[in-house]
């Protein structure tokens, strides 16, 4: 299924970048540089945050073996819980769009 138009991106190529590791994009933006690319109109970020959604639990299952330290999702700390959160807006005018995103991570020791 075509997701981005603008940058012809199916969502096969949005679910083969999401990949072990700490260079795993963990956002829509991060995604676009991962293929290359930047968004245009910014209509599929929503849609691309959703394939990321349902994708990620599963890629991350191996995050034990293969991730270091940097990896936000990573099961290397048997003590601590970690919540990503992400928000993203996607402001329209007349002759613009802009996308907005905002990412944290946040590590609860001990939970």
């Amino acid at each position: 299924m075509i997701v981005c138009s603008c940058n012809a991106l199916s969502d096969k190529t949005i679910r083969s970048c999401l990949s072990p590791g700490p260079d795993c994009p963990y956002t829509p933006a991060q995604v676009y540089r991962c293929l290359g690319c930047s968004p245009q109109c910014g209509r599929c970020a929503r849609t691309i945050r959703q394939i990321m959604d349902s994708a990620l639990p599963s890629v991350h299952s191996a995050c034990t073996s293969r991730c270091n330290a940097k990896c936000p999702l990573s099961a290397s700390e048997q003590d601590a819980a970690t919540m990503v959160v992400e928000t993203v807006d996607v402001v329209e005018t007349a002759d613009t769009v802009e996308v907005h995103e905002t990412l944290q991570i946040r590590q609860f020791v001990g939970a």
